[in-house]
C-alpha cells in the first residue's frame, strides 16, 4: 500500500481574516478511523481554531467525517490533542492568555513519512479596512508583476 501524502484540508479564510505571525507545524492524535477518513481527503478545518483545554494545548470544531466501513468510529468534531514540545506549547499557552493572539489551523497535511500534521498560525484579527488595505497591496503587486514581464 502507497503511503499517501499531500495536503488534505486547507483554511484559505483565515490569511484573509487574520493577520499570520508565525506558522508552525504541530502533530495531531487521531483514532483510526479518523486516519482513514482523511486518507480519502474529506475533512474540513474552517472553522477551527486551537486552544488551552486543562493544560494541553487541543483543536477544537475540526470537522473529520465518520469514515463509513468501519464499526468503531469517531465523533466527528471532537476536541483532539496536538503535539508540540513543552517549552513551545507552554510560550503558545502564555501568548493566547496575555496578548489575545489567536491559533487559527492553516492546513491539515500528512508529511513525507505519511503521519498527519497541522500547520498552525499565530494570528491577530484584522479590520474590515485592513483586509480592504490587503487586498489593495495583493493587486497592485499582480500589476507590478505584469508590467514587468510586459518590458
Amino acid at each position: 500500500m502507497a503511503i499517501s501524502t499531500g495536503r488534505i484540508a486547507e483554511n484559505r479564510r483565515a490569511r484573509h481574516d487574520y493577520q499570520i505571525e508565525e506558522a508552525l507545524e504541530a502533530g495531531i492524535i487521531l483514532h483510526g478511523s479518523e486516519v482513514k477518513s482523511l486518507r480519502t481527503g474529506r475533512a474540513s478545518i474552517a472553522e477551527s481554531y486551537a486552544g488551552d483545554n486543562n493544560g494541553r494545548l487541543a483543536l477544537f470544531n475540526a470537522n473529520i467525517p465518520v469514515y463509513p466501513a468501519s464499526r468503531d468510529n469517531h465523533q466527528p468534531k471532537r476536541v483532539r490533542e496536538l503535539l508540540v514540545s513543552r517549552k513551545q506549547r507552554n510560550r503558545l499557552l502564555g501568548l493566547i492568555r496575555r496578548e489575545g493572539v489567536t491559533l487559527v489551523p492553516l492546513s491539515l497535511y500528512f508529511n513525507d513519512r505519511g503521519l498527519v500534521k497541522i500547520q498552525i498560525g499565530l494570528a491577530k484579527g484584522r479590520k474590515k479596512e485592513d483586509k480592504r488595505q490587503a487586498e489593495r497591496d495583493r493587486d497592485w503587486s499582480r500589476q507590478k508583476q505584469r508590467l514587468l514581464r510586459g518590458r
